[in-house]
């Protein structure tokens, strides 16, 4: 389709308005305020979501080391902080029992942290940008990255205005090349531009070992008043997750007597029935967490993929007219199960390294690669070094996990082994017969009725998102291959993406050309983003593509 676009130019490009990329942005700003040698730069922040927070989603408890570096001032800056953390539990459980130790693990210790709604911080780390006279295009979506000889130069944004078939309709906009000397990628995690970073780029990832991931379903109740003090945190192990199985619960107290309920569960998972959401609803079914949650009631819903696996998987964080922050760089402790304070960081350092870049006009790797330099000199690259292979700990299960994160704890981070390979997600999961072979029974995924009252079907979780996306438009989830969905994933695998996808955009319905078969129906308007379906589709046939700016879900406490 040849289409004459609109070319812009800037100096920086940065793609996603979340706590990285605003964090570079106020970096930049605040050190051109302070230094008056510098000059400010041209700086374009584009965010996918419809405004800045509408994709932010976390547990959270935020370790603040981070925020008091960007802004030391910013609890005199109103910032949306839910509570201090005043209290925490940790517990395992079984199906109708529970365990709570009598201590709290050094990685899950998080006096001093503070309870934060994601989607609130971001969008107050947005006005802290904007305070300094930077513009946001908030529902500005990219498409594609664009590299020449080898160089990053900018990115194309999304078309918008077509039809399901990819036809122009009469509101028809081609979308922009906005041309960069240098472009900092901090939108999210296994973002699309992000992938295309890997592919065109392969030097990025070929000293890494791939991501391990992890998909969090989140729900925010409002409970009776003094059910949960604000800064209470509950973390949990164990059921529903099978001790093979990599995962686990929490429950935050919020400020309003609202909490934040949760499940993270592995998509290296075995099982083809693997369904995140659905274990979700069953935990809040266990006595620990019913009798905090009774009586509630459910305000909003969203889920998120975890980048999980740690140092081993970060990339390469620079290259020619690039740099790569937050969770499309994997800056993730997996040890806390915490990322916000070192997405910050990245931003920080990123922007370090954008200045001098600016300072002597030189973009490229060599000059860029002081980024990575700083980062090994930093407390983030500490942290994420002493916590290198805690994920691969748990590859032999739960009680596996807990030792070799013990001895990784007296080793500073070693542990019995260094650098566990492991494989991407997808490639664990098991076919219904080589599952029958190693479990001795087929895969059968538990269940629960939904009352939609205290556990909800996916459809209601969806509608409590605020996710919003036009009919009629190309899909965003691109399946190159709908006969192996049709009909060889059927017979070997059961169609796992009707159970792995958080937000019902996969079904399996009858076939009215093939009696007694199914179909695969795609709903793509319920995509609430998370990104699990790229990443465990046993055939890596499913491709997440950015839609139309401003689509997506719009989280609200989140």
């Amino acid at each position: 389709m040849d289409v004459e676009r609109e070319i812009l130019e800037t100096d920086i490009l940065i793609v996603g308005a979340g706590p990285a990329g605003l964090s570079a942005a106020y970096r930049i700003a605040s050190q051109v305020e302070r230094d008056e040698s510098l000059e400010m730069p041209e700086i374009l922040i584009m965010e996918k979501g419809a405004f800045v927070g509408a994709h932010a989603l976390s547990g959270a408890v935020m370790d603040p080391v981070g925020i008091k570096e960007l802004i030391p001032d910013y609890l005199e800056k109103s910032v949306p902080l839910e509570a201090e953390v005043v209290s925490e539990r940790l517990y395992s459980l079984s199906e109708t029992g529970s365990f709570q130790f009598p201590f709290t693990p050094p990685s899950l210790n998080n006096h001093g942290c503070h309870v934060i709604s994601l989607n609130k911080f971001t969008a107050w780390m947005g006005e802290q940008v904007e305070a300094l006279g930077m513009d946001i295009f908030a529902g500005l979506a990219g498409s594609e990255l664009l590299v020449e000889d080898g160089r990053v130069v900018g990115v194309q944004t999304v078309d918008m205005g077509l039809d399901k078939q990819g036809n122009r309709k009469p509101n028809f906009e081609p979308g922009s090349i906005i041309k960069a000397k240098l472009v900092i990628l901090c939108e999210g995690v296994h973002g699309s531009l992000m992938r295309h970073a890997f592919e065109k780029i392969p030097q990025l990832v070929a000293d890494s070992l791939p991501q391990a991931y992890l998909t969090g379903v989140k729900e925010v109740w409002q409970v009776p008043e003094g059910r949960v003090k604000p800064g209470d945190v509950v973390h949990t192990m164990g059921w529903p997750q099978p001790n093979h199985e990599y995962g686990g619960g929490w429950l935050y107290g919020m400020a309003d007597n609202l909490v934040s309920v949760g499940f993270a569960v592995g998509l290296n998972s075995p099982d083809p029935t693997n369904d995140p959401h659905m274990k979700f609803q069953r935990y809040k079914s266990h006595p620990v967490i019913k009798e905090l949650l009774e009586g509630g009631s459910m305000l909003h819903y969203g889920a998120k993929t975890i980048p999980d696996n740690g140092f081993h998987s970060m990339p390469k964080l620079y290259h020619d007219g690039l740099l790569l922050c937050g969770d499309s760089a994997g800056f993730l402790n997996p040890a806390r199960l915490k990322g916000i304070h070192l997405a910050i960081k990245s931003g920080i350092l990123a922007a370090d390294a954008a200045i001098e870049a600016l300072k002597s006009n030189d973009f490229s790797a060599q000059s860029l690669s002081r980024y990575e330099t700083s980062f090994k000199s930093s407390w983030a690259y500490n942290e994420l070094y002493k916590t290198r292979n805690f994920h691969a700990g748990f590859k032999g299960g739960l009680l596996a996990g807990m030792f070799h994160g013990a001895v990784q704890i007296v080793t500073g981070g070693k542990g019995l082994f260094n650098r566990r390979v492991n494989d991407a997600d997808h490639s664990y999961m098991l076919t219904t017969e080589e599952y029958k072979d190693r479990f001795g029974e087929a895969p059968v995924k538990a269940s629960i009725k939904f009352d939609n009252d205290y556990s909800y079907d996916k459809l209601t979780d969806v509608y409590k998102s605020g996710t919003q996306h036009e009919e009629e438009q190309p899909s965003h989830l691109v399946i190159s291959d709908l006969d192996i969905c049709n009909n060889r994933c059927t017979e070997e695998y059961g169609n796992p993406c009707q159970h792995f996808c958080p937000a019902a955009v996969y079904n399996m319905v009858d076939d009215p050309h093939r009696p007694g078969k199914k179909e695969l129906e795609l709903t793509p308007s319920n995509c609430v983003h998370c990104k699990t379906c790229d990443i465990a589709d046993p055939y890596q046939v499913i491709r997440w593509v950015t839609p139309q700016g401003g689509e997506g879900p719009n989280y609200t406490n989140l």
